[in-house]
């Protein structure tokens, strides 16, 4: 999802995409719903992609009202069905009865997401109460549910394929979680509660996109950004001659590694830490305060102990204890990697003739001095050989044909949603089509922070639809005819964010609540992870990172250097992705009972309970700027990022015992893993796989923490 944020599909509970309803006042007619509608009719272009050259503003809010309508109608019509309940008439209807919805909402959350604008977050604001009330309208619907459990009881007498039991199955879970079960008075109470949630984290999701943007760092004098490079420095140079460096949403900015200024990192930290905590309109603390509070509320209503614990169900973790325990179990390493870096750091301060403490807005400055006196490997000598179109055209298509036989050709003649953006069709090794695949790498105000993947179409044998899947990061836009140079973590978020896209593009169901990247959140970052091995597998390496000035293939040398540096840093590395996610788990671990009324207290109350270093590795992300679990999917589940790289080193080290990158191996990885979507309980599926349970060994093995 990043996706890092990306769990979408067909009457998916968790997700935005079928969160919509609503009351027409107009006969049954949808004001502003007409022909001239770019979503009225289906897209007659390759794989029903959206036509970007004709969708407008103005047909959001008429379509989405109107696939609210059509879907309620279908709704109704399953619910109040006189024939006997069958597989057909009931889940397959259910499966069918949002084709409009899904046009326009995969559209407008693509938008929304990264090319949003005042109108299209006013249509958001106004609709998203109305999301939850459309989800209620379906998963409270009595009828409906009833229905589902006639089919249950008679299931072995319906002949079911292993597909559709699984999907029969899902589909109970999901009205029993989204409160089924409640008598009438509470699914009234927990409909007010889904709305208020709905609306809390999309104002917390408007307010953060305005801190961000704001929280921008301006330089007058370019002295002050000594240690960049001219290609950087050119990139942040404005109109009046100012230079303004952007803030990413973690809580470490990629800059501050290279700036030899110490106050100017100190601001630049400052910016990024405080961005949406300053008492102003865009201050997130209350919001954030809110939404837990009616989590919490909403899962005692549901008759669980806390918001984790209802929505943890059905995850590969199961329970918070599970979720925790991995995270509790990881610390010691954390802590102990960290000290012998902060011991370091704390050696070269000493170098420069100065005496302060390290701190986090220092970290990343000094520690890429160790790097290159260490490894002799500095950040800038390396960028020139990862110009952004080779790493993902030489790079990533060239792993993805070396282990699945993939081949990629750019369509320039389909309209996107912006001029940065490409797209290109995929094809199978027997020439095939696969599908379409959309990039949209730049930063721009107009875009929230991270990367990510989604649909655009969803794969179905049923609806006889192939997947149009795009990713979306924020890299700094070079200066015009300037190359696109990245770091070595910008390379890693290529790969990662292509994992997912494989992940969608491998879809092989028949129903597209099962399909792709449809899983639980901590087996859903599983596929993105495991791609990130590749970036720097030395073929691959050799056939993407030559210098984009000379052409010259990155040296030997340098890529033992990046072999000998791979695991510096870990420390500081897992204590902040640690620190989130413990952070995470105890926002949602509240009773309705508890009170909490100061948000830096709280973190620093979680850090100082787990024994991280608060003030020296502070998580990834602050509670205030925390947009996977108060905006996203990821509400309890960010731990999912270490729990599936549990399943990531687990599944490369078979591929190493095996032979490596290698096709047959690919295909397996694609047959038995990437392509089966949530047809199957996700523990039994990769226990298949791998004759095992995965274990955390090969994690600390390769990342250095056990020999």
């Amino acid at each position: 999802m990043n996706i890092k944020t990306t769990v979408v599909g067909s009457l998916v509970v968790a997700a935005s995409l079928f969160a919509i309803s609503c009351n027409n006042s107009n006969g049954g007619k949808t004001a502003g719903w007409d022909e001239s509608n770019a979503f009225y009719t289906e897209s007659q272009l390759p794989y029903h992609t959206a036509d970007f050259s004709k969708i407008k503003n103005k047909d959001f809010k008429p379509a989405l009202l109107e696939g609210m309508r059509q879907q309620m109608v279908a709704i109704d019509s399953i619910a109040n069905n006189k024939e006997t309940p069958s597989f057909a008439n009931t889940i397959e209807a259910l499966e069918r009865s949002s084709a409009l919805l899904d046009r326009a909402n995969a559209v407008f959350n693509l938008l929304t997401g990264a090319d949003t604008n005042d109108e299209l977050q006013e249509i958001n604001a106004e609709l998203t109460p109305q999301f939850a009330s459309h989800n209620d309208a379906i998963y409270l619907n009595e009828k409906i549910y009833n229905r589902i459990k006639v089919l249950l009881d008679t299931k072995p007498s319906l002949n079911l394929t292993p597909e559709q039991d699984r999907l029969l199955e899902v589909y109970y879970h999901r009205f029993v979680e989204a409160g089924a079960n409640l008598v009438e008075a509470d699914k009234k109470k927990l409909k007010e509660l889904n709305q208020e949630i709905a609306a809390l984290s999309n104002t917390f999701s408007d307010k953060l996109l305005a801190a961000t943007k704001a929280a921008g760092l301006t330089i007058k004098d370019v002295k002050d950004l000594v240690g960049l490079s001219q290609e950087d420095i050119a990139a942040l140079k404005q109109k009046d001659n100012t230079y303004l460096l952007p803030i990413n949403n973690t809580t470490q900015q990629p800059l501050a590694a290279s700036l030899s200024v110490k106050d100017v990192r100190s601001k630049l930290f400052e910016k990024s830490w405080t961005r949406a905590e300053l008492g102003d309109e865009n201050d997130t603390q209350k919001t954030l305060l809110d939404l837990v509070a009616k989590r919490a509320e909403k899962a005692k209503l549901l008759g669980f102990e806390n918001y984790a614990a209802w929505s943890l169900q059905n995850t590969m973790a199961e329970s918070t204890d599970n979720a925790i325990g991995i995270l509790k179990e990881l610390v010691p390493y954390a802590n102990e990697a960290a000290k012998v870096e902060i011991k370091e750091i704390q050696e070269a301060i000493a170098k420069t003739g100065e005496s302060f403490e390290v701190n986090a807005a220092d970290w990343d400055y000094y520690a890429e001095k160790i790097r290159e006196e260490k490894y002799a490997l500095n950040q800038n000598e390396l960028k020139p050989y990862f110009e952004m179109n080779a790493v993902l055209e030489k790079g990533v298509f060239f792993m993805a044909k070396q282990l699945y036989g993939l081949t990629f050709k750019e369509r320039k003649d389909l309209p996107t949603w912006h001029e940065d953006v490409k797209v290109y069709e995929i094809f199978n090794e027997d020439k095939s089509p696969l599908g379409l695949f959309y990039t949209d790498y730049y930063q721009r105000d107009s875009k929230r922070g991270g990367a990510w993947m989604s649909n655009i179409v969803e794969q179905s044998h049923l609806l006889k639809h192939k997947p149009v899947i795009y990713n979306v990061a924020n890299f700094q836009k070079p200066a015009k005819g300037q190359p696109t140079l990245l770091t070595q973590d910008n390379v890693i978020t290529i790969f990662h964010e292509f994992g997912h896209a494989l992940h969608g593009l491998f879809a092989d169901q028949m129903y597209p609540s099962l399909a792709g990247t449809n899983v639980a959140r901590d087996f859903v970052e599983f596929p993105s992870q495991f791609h990130e091995h590749f970036a720097f597998e030395p073929s691959i390496l050799q056939n993407y990172a030559k210098h984009y000035k000379t052409g010259e293939v990155i040296p030997s040398s340098l890529i033992e250097k990046m072999k000998n540096a791979a695991n510096f840093n870990k420390g500081y590395s897992l204590s902040e992705l640690l620190g989130a996610s413990l952070l995470d788990m105890e926002w949602h671990t509240l009773s309705s009972d508890s009170k909490v009324t100061d948000v830096k207290e709280f973190e620093q109350s979680v850090m100082e309970k787990y024994g991280i270093p608060y003030a020296i590795t502070p998580p990834r992300y602050r509670s205030s700027y925390f947009s996977h679990i108060f905006a996203g999917g990821y509400a309890a589940g960010y731990y999912s990022y270490k729990w599936s790289e549990m399943l990531d080193y687990d599944a490369y080290a078979w591929l190493e015992e095996n032979g490596g990158m290698t096709r047959e191996n690919g295909e397996k990885l694609r047959r038995e893993l990437f392509s089966r979507g949530n047809t199957k309980i996700l523990r039994e599926l990769y226990g298949e796989f791998r004759g095992k349970e995965a274990t955390l060994d090969a994690f600390l093995h390769y990342q250095g923490f056990k020999k």
